[in-house]
Formats: C-alpha cells, structure tokens, sequence
C-alpha cells in the first residue's frame, strides 16, 4: 500500500517541458545552432537531470571547452530568470495530476522532487498558491535520487509504501537507486517500468 509519493515536476505537475527547450535556446542564443540542437536533444532524452549537469554538458562534451563552477552558476542562473518569466503561468498546471494532489491530501504525504533548480521550483509554487500541497519541494543542484533517499532516511518511511512518479527515465534511475516503486506518467515508453497499479 502506497502512503509516500515523490513527485517530479516537469512533464508531470507542469507541461513545461517545451518551455524549458525555449529557455536553452534564448540562454545559448550565441552559440552555433548545431550545437544548441545537441544539447536540446541531450535534455530531451534526460529530463531528471538538473541544468547543471545539462551546462556542463553543453560546454565540456559537445564545445570541448573547459568551465568553471563558477561559470556554470552564471549560466544557470540566466536560465532561471528566463523560466520564472515564462513559467509564472497557471495554464501550464497540469490538470489531471494537480487534481489528485487536491483530492488526497491527508491520504498520502506528498513531496516534490525535481531536477529544476530548486530555489526556482519553490518560487514557481508558492507564486501558483501551490506549495501548501507539498510537504516539501526539492531540487538540484542535489541530485533527485540523492534527495529521495535522504527524504526516506530522514523521515523513516518504508520503502515499499514510497512510489515515485516521473516522465523519464532518470526518474525511474531515482526511483530504483533507492529500492522504490516507480509510476510512469506522460511517457508511454515508460509505462512498462511502473511496478504498481497505477494511481490514477
């Protein structure tokens, strides 16, 4: 019986995964089209990981540059800007799931677990009236599986009451790293990786 749930956000609390592709291309505007369009496609197949990771990426992998700490916050700092911009947006709440969370609360403890950044994350929340759902919002530069299990850890939950449900396949990597149900949602190639009966 499920009484833990870890929500992602992207893709599966907001339909923001589009608007996240955008803030890569206006941050990387500079930079060679070719090259933008092989980070957009490594972000696309790895939605859980955070844009930290995802800046590096870009830099070190596809450029061949080498890039600081440092450097990385300034970069990733310009793409927040960009997304509590754009993402401000109740539209973008995602209908079917933010239902469920309003119906159950007291049924399940509920936290979110995001690659986002996670000072972004809480921002966007609390700006849609949506924190209050949440017994907590966290995201990177932790990684998610790393605050899944230190969330587990913390509070001694069992970890066959805990599911996790993403739309990538980092988040089924998150949930498995910590011996955890997963729910695929908004992913249809995922669905086979679900090992419970689905929520809703």
């Amino acid at each position: 019986m499920i009484k833990v749930i870890f929500w992602d956000f992207d893709g599966v609390l907001m339909d923001s995964n589009s608007i996240r592709d955008l803030g890569f291309e206006h941050v990387l505007a500079e930079f060679p089209k070719e090259e933008v369009d092989q980070l957009l496609a490594f972000h696309q197949a790895n939605g859980g990981l955070s844009r930290y990771v995802k800046f590096r990426y870009f830099f070190e992998e596809i450029r061949k540059k080498s890039i600081s700490d440092s450097d990385i916050l300034i970069w990733a700092e310009r793409f927040s800007l960009i997304m509590k911009e754009l993402l401000v947006n109740p539209e973008l709440l995602m209908e079917e799931t933010l239902n469920f969370v309003k119906e159950n609360q007291g049924e399940y403890i509920m936290h979110i677990t995001s690659g986002s950044d996670q000072n972004e994350l809480r921002f966007l929340c609390e700006s849609m009236g949506i924190d209050n759902l949440f017994t907590s919002i966290h995201g990177s530069p932790k990684p998610k599986k790393e605050w899944v299990k230190e969330l587990i850890e913390m509070h001694g939950y069992k970890k066959e009451e805990c599911v996790l449900i993403g739309d990538s396949y980092n988040d089924y990597e998150a949930a498995n790293s910590s011996n955890i149900h997963f729910m695929a949602y908004n992913n249809a190639k995922l669905e086979a990786l679900t090992s419970i009966e689905p929520l809703f």
